[in-house]
């Protein structure tokens, strides 16, 4: 048999059968577009079509709820039709994030409708549109066949919107209250709400806001995320004790109690002044066991409900404990290092790691400050300052001030308080005032140490006569500087000024309120050799003396309720305390911020023998006119 009788000739269809093909494929099409989706969880549709990324996931491939199954209750809720409200108040890397992403392919692929995503800024809201959200639909080819390619026209898909057959997700920032006032939509997933200003514009919360734009819909879903913040000022903690407040509960190796996982249960050994620890083992509540990690993260889980009745608000707790992507040896160190920093650095451990709300110390008693911090200096400044401050409070018919010490970590010396009795309308009252700010303090080593840095008070009935006095040359080489205080949330401690005010001064605003956290939380230091400690001098001639301390305790953080939130401000005490005291701390303050200085290197050249201290090197010209060292 020759080749060519081997070869099948290849049928040609006629246009019958080309037509009959075209009408098959229309009608799957069609009756496709009538299907009834096959019925799926969020943790079961990730399972099947979700790829991690590489930009945003370090376990690139596919997805594996079995990796973190505690998030599989939490997706689950997402989808669950009988559940209005998802509350998740979370630590982080326990992989929220990557469950909303979830969430909203599911969306995308089985329940496609209008939907909202909030950011707490619209900056934000960009960067997760780019790194996190367009990846996600670049790799999993079921939601990247919906989602139509930015770069096409008219795809209807931008930064901020993407749309797909049956609905799209807009990504907006909190800040931006006509964004917040859209069309309505279906679904909002408020992310970070902690986050989240006070006010969008003049409009009011801006959780509010998005809650409102789902009022049209009776199968609504909201989805609330957050790493909390402060005890009841916190949005999320508000929310989650609306909801179920469910807990996640491990079984103990051992015993086989359940029971949620709690810092105090993690043993370690470290030593003092170390942020190196030795991981002992979890104790076991009941039978007291110890166990390693690798046992206990092997162990069954469980969602408990405290409030199961709330099934229509599910609220999730989740710490680091049982993230499988840090150890407890990383919990145990971070813990010690941020108790080494401060108060400030504890508080964004207990935030970000236990997943809880840090509770503000609100207010101190004179008895605690007196009792506890002073001590006999036996010299006008103490061997450990390295800088001096000062600041400055003007009053109708005197100056007061206050001169700081300050050394490594924060710590500072109270050494000097006093008043000037005189009319600061008067040109002499300022020349009094140089006398103590030119003045030179010799510190315990023999070592005489000047003011660096001054903060004055610009408010007031004598603003020109500072800004006169702080104009002047000679003060202004000894940094000499007026402040303006502004009081509320979010104003940065300080600001430094770009260019000089019309009196021709650099003017600092200060936060006043900022500053006023970071004092109660040194004032709140228990022990001297941690950061940020203040000592103050028993001597009665340095000027603390009894009235100085009811001025320091003047003011306390009070809570009020503005537009359905609890906020907490500022107040005096009574109404006729006399916060000087207080004013001049919260300036001091102020002042080693403005200046920031090099600690260590101080510490360094103070140490070092009188031989053996750098001197300034001597600058020779070159040819050309640079100068050389």
């Amino acid at each position: 048999m020759t080749m060519s009788q081997k070869t099948k000739k290849t049928k040609i269809p006629n246009e019958r059968e080309i037509q009959y093909r075209r009408t098959l494929k229309l009608f799957k099409r069609l009756m496709g577009a009538f299907s009834v989706p096959e019925p799926m969880t969020v943790s079961q549709w990730a399972d099947r079509f979700r790829v991690l990324s590489p930009e945003a996931s370090a376990e690139i491939g596919r997805w594996r709820t079995d990796r973190a199954p505690y998030q599989k209750e939490i997706m689950d809720a997402i989808s669950d039709p009988r559940v209005e409200i998802v509350v998740i108040m979370a630590s982080a890397q326990v992989g929220k994030t990557e469950a909303i992403l979830n969430a909203i392919g599911w969306f995308i692929d089985r329940e496609p409708c209008p939907m909202l995503y909030v950011l707490p800024t619209k900056d934000l809201a960009e960067v997760y549109s780019k790194e996190r959200l367009a990846p996600m639909v670049r790799d999993c080819p079921t939601l990247r066949e919906k989602v139509a390619d930015a770069k096409a026209k008219d795809g209807g898909n931008t930064i901020y919107q993407k749309r797909f057959p049956g609905g799209s997700i807009s990504l907006v920032g909190a800040n931006s209250p006509a964004q917040l006032r859209g069309r309505p939509v279906r679904v909002v997933l408020l992310d970070e709400v902690d986050g989240y200003p006070q006010s969008s514009g003049a409009e009011g919360d801006p959780v509010e806001l998005a809650r409102k734009r789902t009022k049209n819909f009776w199968n609504r879903k909201i989805v609330l995320v957050s790493t909390p913040t402060n005890e009841d000022e916190s949005r999320i903690e508000k929310e989650y004790r609306t909801s179920t407040m469910e807990e996640l509960e491990v079984q103990c190796p051992n015993c086989g109690e359940w029971q949620p996982y709690v810092w105090k249960g993690l043993k370690f050994d470290h030593e003092s002044g170390s942020n190196t620890a030795e991981i002992l083992g979890y104790e076991c509540r009941a039978c007291k066991c110890l166990d390693s990690e690798v046992r206990w993260k092997h162990q069954p889980i469980r969602w408990t409900a405290k409030h199961p009745e709330r099934a229509k608000i599910r609220g999730f707790h989740l710490n680091e404990f049982c993230s499988p992507w840090g150890s407890w040896k990383d919990i145990a160190e971070s813990f010690l290092k941020a108790k080494h920093m401060g108060v400030d650095s504890m508080k964004a451990w207990t935030n970000t790691t236990l997943g809880e709300t840090f509770k503000q110390k609100r207010e101190l008693s004179v008895d605690e400050i007196i009792k506890k911090r002073r001590i006999a200096y036996n010299c006008e400044v103490p061997y450990d300052v390295l800088v001096l401050t000062a600041a400055v409070d003007v009053q109708d018919n005197r100056l007061e001030y206050e001169i700081d010490g300050w050394g490594e970590e924060y710590r500072s010396w109270a050494i000097k308080y006093g008043v000037i009795q005189s009319d600061p309308g008067q040109e002499f009252t300022w020349s009094m005032l140089d006398d103590i700010l030119f003045d030179t303090y010799l510190r315990a080593d023999g070592q005489k140490m000047i003011i660096s840095t001054t903060c004055i008070d610009h408010g007031g009935h004598f603003t020109q006569q500072v800004e006169r006095y702080c104009k002047d040359k000679k003060r202004e080489a000894r940094r000499i500087w007026a402040i303006k205080g502004f009081g509320g949330e979010g104003v940065p401690f300080v600001r430094r000024p770009k260019n000089r005010n019309k009196a021709g001064i650099f003017l600092f605003d200060i936060g006043v309120d900022a500053g006023k956290d970071t004092m109660l939380s040194r004032l709140s230091v228990k022990y001297e050799q941690d950061p940020g400690y203040c000592f103050f001098p028993i001597e009665a001639d340095k000027g603390f003396d009894d009235a100085y301390f009811q001025g320091l305790c003047s003011e306390h953080r009070v809570p009020y309720t503005d537009r359905g939130q609890t906020r907490t401000r500022w107040e005096k005490v009574t109404s006729g305390a006399r916060n000087e005291p207080w004013d001049l701390r919260n300036y001091n303050n102020a002042a080693i911020e403005i200046l920031n200085p090099n600690f260590k290197m101080l510490a360094q050249r103070r140490e070092q023998k009188p031989d053996e201290k750098q001197q300034p090197p001597r600058k020779r010209k070159g040819s050309r006119g640079i100068e050389d060292i």
